[in-house]
C-alpha cells in the first residue's frame, strides 16, 4: 500500500515540465491578443452568454486536442479530461496574470468586466497550453508521429480554422474590407480560399493525401468540407463578436467569406499549427 501511494518522482518531473511547457504554449498562443485593444474591449462588450457558449465550445476542441496531442504524454479518457481541466486553468491563469500585468484587472475595472476579458482571452491560451508538448517539447519526447482517422482529421481542421479567426476576428478591418469588396470579388475571394485550402491540405501531411489518386473524392472529403467548417468557425467566432449583429445578409455572407479566407488556411495547415 505505501509503495502504492508513494510519489513516482520521475513522473512529477515529468509531469512539471510538461506544466511549464503548457505555460509557455499559452503565453505564445495569447499573447498577440493580449495585446490587442480591441480584446480589452469585447472582454468588457460581449454578452455573458457569448463568453458561456465560447467556452462551451471550448471543452470539447480542448478535449479532442488533448486526445490528439496534449502537455501530457499519457492518454485515456482520464487523462484526457484532467489535461482539458488543466489547460483550461493554466489558459486562464496566464490571461489572468498578464492582463492584470498590463493594468487591465484594476481597481477600476468591475468584476464582471475583469471575468469576461480573462475568460475572452483565457481560452485561446488555453488551447496553447493543450499543444504545448508537440509545439515545445524536444523532438525525443514527441514519440510516434500522431495519426488521425477522417473524423479526426476534421476536428483538427476546426481547431486550425478557429486559430486563425479568433485573431482576426477582433480586428475593424475585417468589417472594413467585407465592406469594400464588391459581390464578384467576394466570390473570387471565397474561390481562392478553396483552391488554396485545396492545394495546403496536400502538403503538409493531412491523410488527403492518400486520396490523391481519387482527386474527386479528395476534392469533396477535404477541401469542400474543410471550406464549410471554415465558413462554419468564421460564422460562430463573428457571432461571439458581435460582428453581425444588425448586420444585412448581403454584408454577414460578405463578412463570413472575408474571415473564412484566414480560417481555411488554418484549416489547411492545421498539421503544423496543431
Amino acid at each position: 500500500m505505501i509503495a502504492r501511494l508513494a510519489i513516482n518522482p520521475g513522473r512529477e518531473r515529468t509531469y512539471a515540465a510538461g506544466l511549464g511547457r503548457a505555460f509557455g504554449g499559452a503565453l505564445i498562443f495569447a499573447f498577440p491578443l493580449l495585446m490587442t485593444m480591441e480584446m480589452w474591449a469585447f472582454g468588457v462588450a460581449i454578452p455573458p452568454a457569448r463568453l458561456i457558449a465560447l467556452v462551451l465550445l471550448g471543452l470539447p476542441l480542448l478535449y479532442g486536442l488533448s486526445d490528439y496531442a496534449g502537455f501530457d504524454a499519457r492518454r485515456g479518457w482520464r487523462n484526457d479530461l484532467f489535461n482539458t481541466l488543466s489547460a483550461l486553468a493554466v489558459g486562464f491563469a496566464t490571461a489572468a496574470a498578464f492582463l492584470a500585468l498590463f493594468g487591465l484587472l484594476g481597481p477600476d475595472v468591475t468584476a464582471a468586466e475583469a471575468m469576461g476579458r480573462i475568460t475572452l482571452q483565457g481560452v485561446p491560451a488555453a488551447i496553447g497550453a493543450t499543444l504545448a508538448r508537440r509545439q515545445l517539447s524536444a523532438g525525443a519526447e514527441e514519440g510516434a508521429e500522431d495519426t488521425a482517422p477522417y473524423y479526426g482529421e476534421l476536428f483538427l481542421m476546426a481547431a486550425g480554422a478557429l486559430v486563425l479567426a479568433f485573431n482576426v476576428a477582433p480586428t475593424e478591418e475585417v468589417i472594413l474590407i467585407a465592406w469594400q469588396m464588391a459581390g464578384w470579388q467576394i466570390l473570387l475571394l471565397a474561390l481562392l480560399s478553396i483552391v488554396l485550402l485545396h492545394l495546403l491540405v496536400f502538403s503538409v501531411g493531412f491523410a488527403g493525401q492518400e486520396s490523391a489518386s481519387h482527386p474527386g473524392a479528395a476534392l469533396f472529403l477535404f477541401t469542400i468540407v474543410g471550406y464549410a467548417i471554415a465558413l462554419l468557425v468564421s460564422l460562430f467566432v463573428l457571432w461571439v463578436f458581435g460582428r453581425l449583429d444588425g448586420q444585412a445578409p448581403a454584408m454577414i455572407v460578405s463578412t463570413t467569406a472575408v474571415l473564412a479566407f484566414p480560417a481555411a488556411l488554418g484549416a489547411a495547415v492545421a498539421r503544423l499549427l496543431v
